[in-house]
């Protein structure tokens, strides 16, 4: 006995595949359930940092004491793959010529920069350095960001004589004000060990004996 014949009307039709698509989207979202506030936010933390540091300069002067602030940058560079610039700016006094021979401050950059390159071998990451000679350091730190298309100017500060409340110095809140990129400042903590000063004997003879980490 054959049984009366089934017709589909076009919104029947309309219906059923309105169903089941709701029920497979029920599943899907069932299986992918939407991130947290705290994993978006993670992520887009994630992306900014990796757009921000590709390619990072640390500052040195004679006001600008950055080795405590080199291990940061080694590392940061080593785990993002960016390009690391250590430069020395070398103030020329508008007394004398802008090509003067400054000798003192020359072998004052050359140790820093030594420092840098010590620190940056010893945590594997190739650097590049350079000693600027400039009428007023913070201008030269912004024109060296600009030519080298910066995205993170590194800098450290001290406390001259241990005094918490010493200002940072002028040259660096220009750098800070001016800059187009991002500016990372460093102040040694009296009995803090991350942004720890090593020595530049200590930094050979680790660079040596144990290679890089």
């Amino acid at each position: 006995m054959t049984g009366a014949p089934v017709y589909l009307s076009a919104s029947g039709a309309i219906i059923g595949c309105a169903i089941l698509l709701s029920i497979a989207g029920t599943l899907w979202w069932m299986m992918h359930p939407p991130r947290s506030r705290a994993e978006r936010v993670a992520r887009v933390a994630e992306r900014v940092l990796r757009q921000m540091v590709g390619s990072i300069i640390v500052v040195f002067s004679q006001e600008i004491r950055s080795e405590h602030m080199m291990v940061l940058a080694a590392r940061l560079a080593r785990r993002e793959r960016a390009d690391l610039l250590a430069a020395f700016v070398v103030e020329v006094p508008f007394t004398l010529p802008a090509n003067a021979a400054m000798e003192v401050e020359d072998r004052a950059a050359l140790d820093s920069l030594a420092t840098a390159e010590a620190i940056a071998q010893k945590h594997g990451v190739s650097i590049r350095t350079q000693t600027i000679h400039g009428r007023q350091t913070s201008q030269a730190v912004l024109d060296l960001a600009k030519r080298e298309k910066a995205n993170l100017i590194v800098m450290g500060s001290y406390r001259e004589a241990k005094y918490t409340g010493a200002p940072l110095g002028r040259a660096i809140e220009q750098i800070a004000t001016g800059a187009k990129c991002d500016v990372l400042i460093g102040v040694e903590g009296q009995y803090g060990s991350l942004l720890r000063t090593e020595t530049l004997e200590e930094l050979s003879n680790a660079t040596f004996k144990e290679g890089p980490e």
